[in-house]
């Protein structure tokens, strides 16, 4: 842009003259539109996407917009063309440069092989973003050339030139000592592994785009929700460099630096997906776009879209998933083990929402956990085998009670039935449920056709019954058993969080939120 100091624009109660703006965009933005003459001679333009290209681009981009913004080109009929124009210019130049720069670095990243081929995908899509660069400078000069803006001559190829020797410099910085390996190792391949929860979204939007890309984008991965996502990871990438990188950890394991690349490109995966997402809810969205280049689009841009946001999001799951694989090894080779004894669910045990919230703390580390209970052993990743814990805690929760069954049928004599067998029974359990040791799902109680037919009198029938009501879900019973679970440390944290939390239910198997930190756990 021309270097003219930059004056206040007028207030809303001046109105200014059409001529005078057109004058003041033609002295400001020639730099620009020097740009776009460039790039719209030139039909192979991703060949002009050098780093001084892209860079010159979304400067003069920026400054051309913020300027015009502050004139209201955007509520202007006769303007608001050619700022939408320019938005587009800087919305897909941001693009040019993260695909240009997947292009240049992917030889430097230590990626694990997916499907399909990722480098060949990346310069078709910056093939298909400088066609795009192309079309919409066109369409810029012709719509300047509609206001009355002369374009002058464009810029010129050589002026964005950037040519580059091979090789790169020697790596002979001293090493860094990492102070607490086991600990921010933990850290990073943790927070990978609940951002690879977070982006979820991303597996079902790579899965359903084939059928409606662009229409699918809002509801699939909204910009607010790939914008959040994206600021995460480069929170993580930042991170690994701050404690992990230059240090004698990461010479030492060849996976660090697979992990920090799976990061990066996931990260610029994320910036190209987000600026899609902009672009389409600002600009093509039939709900929230402002729909002045819906009727005369620069190209197939529409076209372009529906090609580029399947291929984020379809390798931006991919390096998710693979980079949660490689998360939980290198946490099962730097993992703390420990011991942690809790309190078993109050209600019905390890019925299956506990169970299954259990087994997914498990598998989302991939650390192998047990949980232990009378000298048993069970696969705490496995809900199937958690539920065989019930059998267990249902005996020793019926041999306990039994000894408080004892106690008040001693203490009311045993005698003659209260009226009937039945309501004998139900006056001893109603009492154990007034003092807490057993608790009532139903009332009334429906009782078996056995009360009064057992041998052992009312203590049996009792016992018999509250075993035909806990196992027809009408009560359960109170106590303090505990089981123990071992394995890593950070599995067992979450354990403990969760059974904090009641693993997910309250004392009647209704459903409670659960802390932020186990969020990971419904989605």
């Amino acid at each position: 842009m021309t270097d003219i100091a930059a004056t206040p624009p007028p207030g809303p109660a001046a109105p200014m003259a059409d001529a005078d703006f057109r004058r003041l965009v033609a002295a400001q933005c020639g730099g620009l539109l020097g740009i776009a003459g460039c790039l719209a001679a030139h039909g192979e333009a991703e060949k002009l996407l050098t780093r001084p290209m892209v860079g010159k681009l979304l400067l003069e981009a920026g400054q051309a917009e913020a300027l015009i913004d502050e004139y209201g080109a955007r509520q202007n009929r006769r303007w608001c063309r050619f700022r939408a124009l320019i938005a587009v210019l800087k919305n897909f130049g941001r693009m040019a440069k993260e695909l240009a720069h997947l292009d240049r670095r992917l030889p430097a990243y230590r990626l694990l092989p997916i499907e399909p081929d990722f480098p060949a995908a990346t310069r078709d899509c910056l093939h298909r973003v400088g066609q795009v660069l192309a079309h919409v400078s066109a369409s810029l000069l012709a719509e300047g050339r509609e206001l009355g803006l002369e374009a002058g001559a464009p810029a010129a190829i050589a002026a964005f030139a950037e040519p580059l020797p091979a090789g790169r410099l020697a790596n002979d910085r001293d090493e860094r000592i990492l102070v607490d390996t086991a600990a921010t190792l933990t850290r990073l391949t943790t927070d990978f592994l609940n951002l690879e929860a977070e982006g979820a979204f991303l597996y079902a939007s790579a899965s359903s785009l084939p059928d409606a890309p662009v229409q699918a984008i809002p509801a699939a991965a909204s910009e607010e929700k790939l914008r959040q996502l994206t600021f995460r990871f480069h929170n993580l990438q930042s991170l690994y460099d701050t404690h992990v990188a230059g240090t004698a950890v990461e010479a030492a394991d060849p996976d660090l630096p697979v992990l920090r690349g799976h990061a990066s490109v996931i990260y610029h995966l994320l910036e190209i997906a987000t600026d899609l997402a902009h672009y389409y809810e600002r600009h093509l969205s039939p709900a929230t776009g402002d729909g002045v280049l819906r009727s005369r689009p620069p190209g197939d841009i529409e076209g372009v879209v529906g090609v580029l946001f399947p291929y984020t999001t379809t390798f931006g799951a991919a390096f998710l998933a693979s980079g949660k694989r490689l998360c939980q090894g290198i946490l099962r080779r730097y993992a703390e083990y420990g011991r942690l004894a809790v309190p078993v669910p109050s209600y019905r045990g390890f019925h299956v929402r506990p169970s299954n919230l259990v087994a997914r703390i498990v598998a989302h580390y991939g650390s192998g956990t047990t949980m232990e209970m009378d000298g048993r052993v069970f696969d705490a990743g496995s809900p199937l085998d958690l539920f065989r814990a019930n059998e267990s805690i249902n005996a020793r929760k019926r041999r306990w009670l039994a000894t408080e069954i004892a106690r008040v049928s001693a203490a009311r004599g045993d005698g003659p039935p209260i009226g009937n067998p039945a309501e004998a029974v139900l006056s001893i359990v109603n009492r154990l449920a007034g003092e807490g040791k057993i608790i009532l799902y139903r009332q009334p109680l429906e009782l078996s056709d056995q009360v009064g037919q057992r041998e052992g009198g009312v203590f049996q029938d009792v016992v018999g019954e509250i075993a035909q009501l806990q196992a027809t879900g009408q009560l359960d019973i109170r106590t303090d058993l505990t089981v123990t679970f071992a394995g890593d440390k950070r599995v067992l944290a979450d354990i403990d969080l969760l059974a904090r939390n009641g693993y997910g239910e309250d004392a009647f198997g209704n459903n409670v939120e659960l802390p932020k930190a186990l969020s990971y756990l419904r989605r």
